[in-house]
């Protein structure tokens, strides 16, 4: 079975939230982390965690999102941050993609977000988009664990993650014809990956087009055995290993 490291499985995607939640054993997944991004969002996640016992969850603000960097967006991760399976601070990150015009608005909402994750000892679940050189200056100031979610990058960026002592999340693109990621990938070892979906985006072939899901896991999973010539269930061992290295659930 496999674990979901993100994925938005929130009101505003989905209208059949219930099915995908109550059905995720049966479709060999063992738990999902749902990524707030937004005030709104992270209040459906707390929402969500407390109804579904493979539900875990990370409160965050997207860079996308910048304009809920207030107090109340922030006080509401700081008073849930301890709750048992809030596990993670996420999405947060840098995405010069979409607008390059507030990057230091965007560098100080990141660097107040590590900070809640500092002092409160949580990973963090990084989004980066073009965003690489200044991602990193910030994350080299910090001594801080995670997943650089939907990593696509070159060999070398990855290696500059690994040392930081952040995993790679790897989604549906690994799946697509044109992906480099293999490349990358062969010469990566596999206790430096994690697996997502980001649904309801990213979808693996051969579903590609579709809507997200959780379930569709598996057909990034049968990449990964095919990469690292390793069997479904030896791969679900050392995904398991690398999960637990980064989050303080119980087994």
């Amino acid at each position: 079975m496999y674990t979901d490291t993100h994925c938005h499985i929130l009101s505003s995607e989905y209208n059949n939230i219930d099915s995908i939640l109550k059905n995720l054993k049966i479709n060999n997944i063992k738990r999902i982390i749902i990524n707030g991004y937004n005030y709104q969002s992270n209040i459906e996640v707390i929402k969500l965690v407390n109804k579904y016992k493979n539900v875990y969850g990370a409160l965050g603000i997207h860079p996308n999102n910048i304009e809920d960097f207030n107090d109340k967006t922030i006080n509401h991760i700081i008073n849930n941050i301890n709750h048992p399976k809030i596990i993670a601070i996420g999405e947060i990150g840098l995405d010069y993609y979409r607008n390059n015009n507030n990057k230091n608005n965007q560098k100080s909402l990141l660097i107040s977000l590590l900070n809640i994750a500092k002092n409160y000892n949580k990973p963090v679940i990084i989004h980066n988009r073009q965003s690489t050189d200044d991602l990193l200056k910030i994350l080299k100031e910090y001594k801080i664990k995670g997943i650089i979610h939907s990593f696509s990058g070159s060999y070398e960026t990855a290696i500059e993650f690994i040392k930081l002592g952040f995993k790679l999340g790897i989604n549906g693109i690994i799946t697509f014809k044109n992906s480099k990621l293999n490349e990358v990938l062969n010469k990566i070892p596999i206790n430096n990956i994690l697996l997502e979906t980001d649904s309801p985006y990213i979808t693996p072939e051969p579903y590609r087009g579709k809507q997200n899901e959780p379930k569709y896991i598996v057909y990034i999973a049968k990449k990964f055995s095919k990469i690292y010539n390793l069997s479904e269930k030896d791969l679900s061992f050392y995904l398991e290993k690398n999960f637990y290295s980064l989050f303080d659930i119980e087994y």
